[in-house]
């Protein structure tokens, strides 16, 4: 017990035990089966120091002494200070604002239960519209709370629609963008989690963000020039969202075919960790969706070995983007050339494979599309590849 508190039944429970308890939907002691007159915990000092003063008399056998358990935060102090950070936040009062955050970001550093305290009390809905206004107000005279504000927010996910309505703005979207590019790597972090949070909510979050000048160039030197995996992956998860909005997706596959994005996928792909390598893979079967894309990943000699050799390799959802990519070169352009490539590389006895595996449905009619397109081409032309089929297993 390293939090002793005492129910209105006069019994006394370590917290975390009887928080769950009381959670999961019941209103009796779960000793006395008594209905609680109140669900306040009352912490219990005597038996807190009881238990202390044991650790320390022990501490030759190796006892720990338990810290002294802060007060949780309860509702009434959290809605006092977001009431207050929305008044200042009216007043744009950027120093109130930056201490009330402190406040926010260091009850939820104390504890799991502080953090949910603080969301189910409205705190998301009023951070973000603060974030909202003080980068539409001016994101580099105000980057202190900006920047604050968006690292409690990333453990606030996911965003209420309200939230989402201000921190999609045009100008929040804005700062965050300018953060990635300007400020340092926690500030890169948040911003580009929060961005993946909006983008995978709601595709209207996309379009906004497509419109925003440099997206492109920043999010292509992330990959190009990484300054850490986290956001390696989350910019090649950004660019996926982008991609996948139809009203802007074709400008943006333009841009990043141009500035060589295919080139350097492969090339990810090739050294990459799996899950890694499914988002660049993901972006790739994007980029196939353009005849230019498509022309870059022609002439890259390496493009049907590597796709060809992702197939059961990586993972499942590596393998689905694969067999799409392929599919996609195949149908929309050099077909004769595309089957004769990845038959030499060993595509036909992998397809053969997936099938016998099992695999999606979506998969499985272009794997057949395939292999019915490819047996013409066979003869003489088969490579296998027996390392990619060890180890094996039947899916069910």
């Amino acid at each position: 017990m390293k939090d002793p508190v005492t129910l209105s039944s006069g019994f006394t429970y370590d917290r975390s035990n009887i928080e769950a308890w009381l959670q999961a939907g019941n209103f009796t002691c779960p000793v006395t089966n008594q209905i609680l007159t109140s669900f306040d915990l009352i912490p219990n000092h005597n038996i807190r120091k009881m238990i202390q003063d044991w650790c320390v008399e022990n501490r030759n056998f190796g006892i720990q002494r338990i810290p002294t358990p802060k007060v949780p935060v309860s509702p009434t102090q959290v809605s006092e200070v977001l009431s207050n950070l929305a008044a200042s936040t009216r007043s744009l009062d950027l120093y109130e604002c930056l201490d009330l955050a402190h406040k926010i970001k260091k009850w939820g550093n104390e504890s799991e239960r502080n953090r949910r305290c603080i969301v189910d009390n409205g705190a998301t809905a009023v951070l973000a519209s603060t974030f909202d206004a003080f980068a539409t107000n001016s994101f580099e005279r105000n980057a202190n709370v900006l920047e604050e504000i968006l690292s409690i927010l990333n453990w606030m996910f996911p965003f209420d629609v309200e939230s989402q309505i201000h921190l999609g703005s045009h100008n929040s979207l804005r700062c965050m963008l300018w953060f990635l590019e300007c400020r340092d790597l926690s500030s890169k972090q948040n911003s580009i989690t929060a961005l993946i949070e909006l983008l995978s909510s709601d595709q209207k979050h996309a379009e906004a963000l497509a419109t925003i000048e440099g997206v492109n160039e920043i999010l292509f030197r992330f990959i190009k020039d990484p300054i850490c995996p986290k956001i390696t992956k989350a910019s090649l998860m950004v660019i996926f969202y982008l991609l996948s909005h139809p009203s802007s997706s074709e400008n943006i596959k333009s841009a990043l075919v141009k500035m060589g994005m295919v080139s350097l996928l492969i090339e990810i792909i090739i050294d990459s960790e799996n899950s890694t390598c499914e988002r660049a893979l993901g972006v790739f079967d994007k980029l196939c969706d353009c005849e230019e894309g498509r022309e870059e990943a022609y002439s890259n000699a390496l493009t049907w070995p590597v796709l060809v050799k992702k197939i059961l390799r990586a993972s499942e959802v590596a393998t689905d983007y694969s067999v799409s990519s392929i599919w996609k070169l195949n149908k929309y352009g050099r077909k004769e050339r595309v089957l004769v490539e990845v038959l030499q590389v060993g595509a036909f006895q992998k397809l053969v494979l997936l099938l016998q595996l099992g695999c999606v449905d979506e998969t499985k009619e272009k794997a057949t599309e395939l292999l019915k397109q490819m047996n013409p081409y066979r003869n003489g032309l088969e490579c296998t590849e027996s390392v990619d089929f060890k180890n094996l297993k039947r899916s069910f």
